[in-house]
């Protein structure tokens, strides 16, 4: 199908075909989003049965959920953009995913801790070509005013990737084991890409612009991009927002469905469900609540595109402790509804003020920039912070039960099966008490994030200027 080039104002005279051939691609980048966030993101479901399996610790989970996929995801992520920014960005979606899921479905052949990192290190290999392209398609389908909206739908893909891959990962393991579950979430990529690759089109660059861009046929280098974005005071502390509520959200994440299965002996079919429906629906209805409201307050006053973010921020923080520190865990699982709903909303208006102050050419380097720092702090050091803060805790509580080195007496977080059952019992109780407080400390880093958001506000009415909202 091919996509038509979209007017100005978005919808007002377009007709029916160049409003489907929108809707078309924006429908399949999300598919390949949620099809990314499933294959990046399936290892928090799984992390029980493969500390288990491979007999290692929570900082060692984090490395392969965090710095394994992050290294090469944002060293590739800039040369991959700058790449889209001269080539056709579908073709390059469509290798780069094809990529990502074939090294997925082999994570399931992994036999130690090292085969599992690299393999790891190609799942991010590929998933640098996704979003720095289809941000800037996003951003030639779509102008300035609803952007934050179409980019919020795009990051659904963000809550739809992690519940399909918490609801079939946990079903896979118990039913088979967590190698079945690596091969059949990777698989069907390889469909998807075939598929995107056959039926998208390149669409014009800048062409959804109302106020054409001066040189929009120069791609700007590097280092202007660079400038252009982070020499803005507002769009730096929204990055530095960004990557702190990233380092909080893949770090407590990466042990959220673990922590349950610790704590309240939960099948992970039980955990995958429970996290899969309730939290991804609440991740979901905040991501795309954040983009609407945002470009809805953003037209009268541009300061919301921070001040929402801030204030969901700080109402998340203790409703997710809350949530935590419940003893019962139906109780728990149902009050992870109300964070999400705040948590997500920083994704719409972060990218729509990026790609609203990003010039045509330099939108795909601007976003490999930004993931930059928002993935190699945020994804990469999250997780792996989080779990030796776990270890951390976990340590201390094993010693206060007049224990010594829980990593030596308990193999893979639990006890051996001829252990008596004081050690049993204190394994389990150091395992699950100590992930428990270590994602407390985490969440507490919300809200120096929520700060600089409402930093930025300050001064987001310049910052917008050269890309003014239509009202």
């Amino acid at each position: 199908m091919n996509i038509k080039q979209p007017d100005a104002a978005l919808g007002a005279g377009a007709d029916n075909q160049v409003l489907a051939g929108r809707a078309t691609m924006l429908g399949m980048l999300l598919l390949i989003y949620t099809s990314n966030f499933i294959d990046r993101t399936i290892l928090a479901t799984l992390a029980q049965a493969i500390k288990i399996d491979l007999g290692i610790t929570d900082a060692q989970l984090g490395l392969l959920q965090g710095l394994a996929f992050a290294l090469f995801y944002t060293a590739l992520g800039i040369p991959l953009a700058r790449l889209s920014e001269h080539v056709n960005r579908v073709s390059l979606i469509s290798i780069c995913l094809a990529i990502w899921s074939v090294m997925t479905a082999l994570c399931g052949a992994a036999q130690s801790f090292l085969q599992l990192f690299l393999l790891r290190v190609g799942v991010g290999i590929g998933e640098a070509g996704c979003t720095p392209p289809a941000h800037s398609l996003i951003s030639d389908l779509y102008g300035p005013e609803k952007r934050a909206t179409a980019l919020a739908i795009y990051s659904i893909g963000i809550p739809l990737g992690m519940m399909i891959g918490a609801v079939s990962g946990g079903w896979l393991t118990d039913a088979f084991n967590w190698r079945v579950a690596m091969v059949v979430v990777g698989l069907p990529g390889l469909v998807l890409a075939l598929v995107f690759r056959i039926i998208a089109r390149e669409p014009k660059r800048g062409g959804a612009e109302a106020m054409p861009f001066e040189d929009s046929d120069k791609t700007p280098s590097i280092s202007e991009t660079a400038k252009h974005l982070f020499g803005n005071p507002a769009f730096f502390h929204i990055t530095v927002g960004a990557t702190l509520v990233g380092f909080v959200g893949y770090g407590t994440g990466t042990f959220a469905q673990a922590y349950f299965i610790r704590m309240f002996d939960l099948s992970y079919a039980q955990v995958g469900l429970a996290f899969g429906l309730i939290g991804g629906f609440s991740a979901g209805v905040g991501t795309l609540l954040g983009g609407v409201l945002s470009d809805w307050a953003g037209r009268r006053q541009r300061a919301w595109y921070a001040i929402l973010p801030g204030v969901g921020l700080l109402i998340a923080t203790p409703a997710y402790i809350f949530a935590f520190t419940r003893n019962d865990w139906m109780a728990a699982v149902w009050l992870m509804l109300l964070p999400g709903l705040f948590h997500y909303a920083y994704i719409g208006p972060t990218l729509g003020v990026m790609h609203n102050l990003a010039t045509p050419r330099m939108r795909a380097t601007a976003t490999a920039l930004f993931f930059v720092a928002v993935n190699l702090i945020g994804l990469g050091l999250g997780p792996y912070a989080t779990g030796l803060v776990i270890d951390f805790i976990v340590e201390l509580m094993f010693s206060g039960a007049g224990f010594e080195n829980f990593v030596t007496a308990c193999p893979g977080g639990v006890a051996p099966a001829d252990a008596s059952t004081v050690l049993t019992q204190a394994c389990a109780s150091a395992s699950a008490l100590g992930t428990r407080y270590g994602i407390v400390v985490i969440l507490l880093i919300f809200v120096w994030a929520a700060f600089h958001y409402f930093w930025a506000a300050r001064h987001m009415g310049r910052s917008l200027q050269r890309a003014p909202l239509n009202a």
